[in-house]
């Protein structure tokens, strides 16, 4: 099969959460996402820049419980110029913090657990 154009991406990262709710609430309160209208009940999406974030439903067959420590090996970072407000704001929800803030290349980055154990980083240099 030959192509004439190369495949892109990622244009789109979702996670399949426990209670869509929660997380919903939670990404948009805490991390400060914005919702955008979603034709899915089973999914809230959200706009981050060029690339849309949601949190869904588990798919058939998967069982989140089953696995020790969701997201693994997987890094998903959101942008905020002021990586440190969102800091305070997932400090004071209660999330644990896995890597305090430092200043490094990407800026001021720091990492969190969000509701359902995947890890999130935000940094704040564009």
């Amino acid at each position: 099969m030959t192509t004439t154009s190369p495949t892109t991406g990622p244009d789109f990262v979702s996670l399949q959460v426990r209670d869509l709710a929660a997380s919903a609430d939670f990404y948009e309160r805490v991390v400060g996402l914005a919702r955008v209208p979603a034709p899915n009940p089973q999914a809230v999406v959200f706009t981050s820049g060029s690339v849309s974030f949601a949190v869904r439903t588990p798919l058939p067959g998967v069982d989140l419980d089953a696995h020790a420590q969701l997201g693994v090996g997987v890094g998903i970072w959101f942008h905020h110029p002021e990586a440190l407000v969102v800091h305070e704001r997932v400090v004071g929800h209660g999330a644990v913090v896995v890597q305090e803030p430092a200043d490094g290349p990407f800026g001021t980055t720091f990492a969190f657990r969000d509701p359902d154990g995947y890890v999130i980083t935000v940094h704040s240099q564009a």
